[in-house]
């Protein structure tokens, strides 16, 4: 299939290819802090002598811009200026940007202000990481995944390697919020872990995708019900010249966007897409097949000048089937938890502009059903599970600019969640010796989450911004409903291109709704909190290049830790596939009390090189870092997830508007596991003493881009793991053979071939 698509490509791209092609740039300038259209601002394709000026509605647009990739700079009086890297003119379909611009807060007499390839977040000036459509496209080895571009970045560990399992300086899966155009989604991953956050692929389609935003800690009272990260998802409106599209054929699935106007104030867009992993899977010979079909639909509407209106609904269908023609079939059958999962996301939101601010009210609704079966050898069932998740959500956000130095936000939301559950687990023994038996029929509650929250700026002495805010948070299915959270900010302009950043705060997290399955008892867990610091200096040591360190605590209390097995904390629990492997502690299918704690602390190095005349681009981090968990018996224990060090190294050239390539090299530390005794039972005297082989890989990537009279075609090569390293960075025992072995089960060596035709 591979070859014939190659092929296919070499005689398209051979025939009717036109050289003297160009295309089109649009897009709007707003504040940054009362998203008011910017009239006047100057827009400047850098290197060329092609610019123009922003309307009176912050409008803009460029025509007749050769193709190829450019750097955009904006400017206006009294403002940070801009820089927008990596934008692709090609003939298809316009480039569009929004440029958001903070009101310069330095003055130095002599110092001329850096323009701003590196855009700070005004509520989290720590451990915030922006990535842009073609920054996360372009990723070796990452699949056009939003999730596994982010893992690159410093102090981001993956749980497994091929699922987008974050553990973000030291935290579980579970502590990461994702939010979608302003709906918070539960989990944007193809065949989900149940109360936690990943799964092996993302469902949110990257072409639409125009920014992200990835915060490590630090990020302001606005977000909450997480303990560890925030990754904010901003997608593009549709075209609105003419309706176009775009047919895929990437390295796991294949896929069909259509897009356009709706009328002369509005657009859409829409995807289809289907893995063709059943297709690959069934002809080498797999005993199972993982089969995944994922949606999005976007609409926006301009109502008028102050008032802009956006409809999304996104959705995923998950399936695998197992075949158990041979009793080595149904041995490796038995080790797999198979999910198949029905989840969806939807909301309306409409944005208000009003003088010296905005405010957005958001309606939301998210559903998932899980429906898990895990089988021993002989096909007897050991586990199965039919749960549903809904929230539906209503939201407000406010931004109020006081003056030119200080801005008030302040919002609220409330949810109505709908939890059913059917459980059994008839009798396992863990290799621990602890016997779980349990069963639920037809659980169904009712409960309700609220929030809201404060957060005051306030810029002074020219050099100095301060963010003070205050979060409550609510949940009525626990006995401790409310939880109260203070967070501090403060940045240090210590020249145009210093700055020292400070940030302490306090994070409450509700327990999953699948931990309260257990019985009332669990009704008495309380909300975990973290409570964390950062501090960080960042250098411009360029425009183009910077430099970033810093050093972060977070304190974990009331962390669910397990009666029935007094070594476990849930927050060692949620990585990977789970199930029978991992002793089905994910679930939290014991007697749970909020009496868990930990510490998790380290240092991270980030060299950011970003695409500009000079056309290399590159990253690289370095983490060293401990995580550490108390359980009932009183020891501490690393954390199942800790890797002590972790290196990325990803870099790229574009040699010309055809032709780029690009590398990415991953090392880390192993992970802590319980050694076995010859007879393949483990000791809790031994949890977590011992630590697998380090993991690292390597992936190259080649891309080329064709521009045709009418239509665009992109096709690349990307080469996974080119040394073949399959070492998944698990211990498992093989209950056949009687003994030991290293998990080998990860992908190996994986060259695949990607192309995209847009019109």
């Amino acid at each position: 299939m591979k070859r014939n698509l190659l092929i296919l490509a070499l005689i398209v791209c051979t025939s009717g290819y036109s050289h003297a092609q160009s295309g089109a740039l649009k897009g709007k300038v707003v504040d940054q802090a009362t998203k008011e259209p910017l009239p006047a601002a100057t827009i400047q394709i850098v290197g060329t002598a092609i610019g123009t000026s922003s309307t009176g509605n912050g409008e803009f647009i460029l025509t007749g811009i050769p193709v190829g990739t450019y750097q955009v700079r904006v400017s206006l009086v009294g403002y940070e200026p801009v820089v927008v890297s990596d934008m692709i003119i090609a003939v298809a379909r316009p480039a569009d940007m929004v440029v958001s611009m903070h009101q310069s807060s330095i003055d130095i007499e002599g110092v001329e202000v850096s323009a701003g390839y590196f855009q700070r977040s005004p509520d989290a000036p720590v451990s915030v990481q922006r990535l842009s459509y073609e920054e996360i496209r372009r990723s070796p080895g990452g699949f056009e995944d939003v999730v596994r571009a982010i893992a690159v970045l410093p102090g981001v560990a993956q749980a497994q390697p091929g699922r987008n399992d974050l553990v973000v300086r030291g935290g579980a899966p579970s502590e990461n919020l994702f939010i979608v155009d302003n709906v918070e989604i539960p989990n944007i991953n193809h065949f989900g872990t149940q109360g936690a956050g990943g799964g092996p692929l993302s469902y949110i389609n990257l072409d639409f995708v125009r920014e992200t935003a990835f915060s490590t800690g630090g990020f302001g009272v606005r977000y909450g019900d997480r303990l560890s990260s925030v990754l904010d998802i901003d997608l593009r409106d549709g075209r609105t010249d003419r309706l176009g599209g775009k047919a895929t054929v990437s390295a796991s699935q294949f896929g069909l966007n259509v897009e356009g106007p709706l009328s002369s104030d509005g657009s859409f867009v829409f995807s289809a897409r289907r893995s063709y992993l059943d297709f690959i899977f069934k002809s080498a010979g797999f005993s199972f097949v993982p089969e995944y079909w994922d949606f999005l639909g976007r609409a926006s509407y301009t109502i008028d000048r102050n008032n802009h209106l956006t409809v999304l609904a996104v959705g995923a269908i998950d399936d695998v089937s197992f075949f158990d023609r041979n009793a080595e079939d149904r041995y490796s059958n038995s080790r797999i938890l198979g999910t198949a999962q029905r989840q969806y996301a939807s909301g309306i939101s409409l944005r208000h502009l009003f003088p010296h601010g905005f405010a957005t009210f958001t309606i939301g609704r998210s559903y998932v059903l899980y429906n898990g079966l895990q089988r021993d050898s002989l096909l007897v069932p050991v586990f199965s599970n039919r749960s549903k998740e809904g929230e539906t959500s209503l939201r407000g956000d406010c931004t109020l600019k006081l003056s030119e130095v200080s801005e008030m936000s302040f919002g609220a939301q409330v949810k109505s969640i709908l939890f059913t559950a059917n459980l059994a687990l008839p009798g396992y023994v863990t290799s621990f010796g602890d016997t779980l038996r349990f069963q639920v029929q037809d659980y169904i509650t009712r409960s309700t989450k609220g929030s809201a929250y404060l957060q005051y700026t306030q810029k002074f002495l020219d050099r100095f911004s301060l963010v003070l805010g205050g979060r409550a948070d609510y949940f009525d299915r626990i006995n401790a409903k409310f939880a109260l959270a203070p967070r501090a900010s403060l940045t240090w302009d210590l020249t145009s291109r210093t700055s020292l950043s400070v940030s302490a705060g306090t994070y409450y997290q509700t327990p999953s709704y699948v931990w309260l399955v257990a019985g009332n008892a669990n009704r008495g867990l309380e909300h975990v909190r973290a409570d964390q610091g950062v501090v960080g200096v960042e250098h411009l040591l360029q425009e183009d290049l910077r430099i970033r360190i810093e050093g972060y605590a977070k304190y974990y209390s009331k962390y669910p830790a397990s009666v029935n097995r007094p070594y476990l904390v849930l927050a060692n629990t949620g990585g990977g596939y789970g199930g029978a492997e991992e002793g089905f502690s994910s679930f939290g299918l014991d007697e749970l009390v909020s009496r868990g704690a930990g510490r998790s602390f380290g240092i991270e190095l980030l060299l950011q090189k970003k695409l500009s005349d000079t056309p290399l681009y590159g990253l690289a981090s370095i983490s060293v870092c401990r995580s550490r968990y108390t359980a009932l018996d009183g020891i501490e224990r690393p954390g199942a997830f800790e890797q002590p060090l972790m290196l990325n190294l990803s870099c790229g050239y574009r040699f010309n508007e055809k032709w780029e390539s690009s590398a990415k090299f991953r090392y880390s530390s192993g992970h802590p596991y319980t050694p076995f005794n010859p007879n393949g039972t483990q000791q809790v005297s031994l949890y977590n003493t011992a630590r697998t082989s380090p993991l690292h890989s390597l992936d190259i990537r080649v891309d080329r881009r064709w521009n045709f009279a009418a239509w665009t075609l992109i096709t690349y090569l990307d080469i996974q793991n080119v040394y073949n390293n399959k070492h998944s960075g698990s211990v498992l025992w093989n209950a056949r053979d009687q003994r030991v072995e290293m998990d080998e089960s990860a992908i190996g060596i994986l060259p695949s071939i990607g192309v995209s035709a847009e019109i």
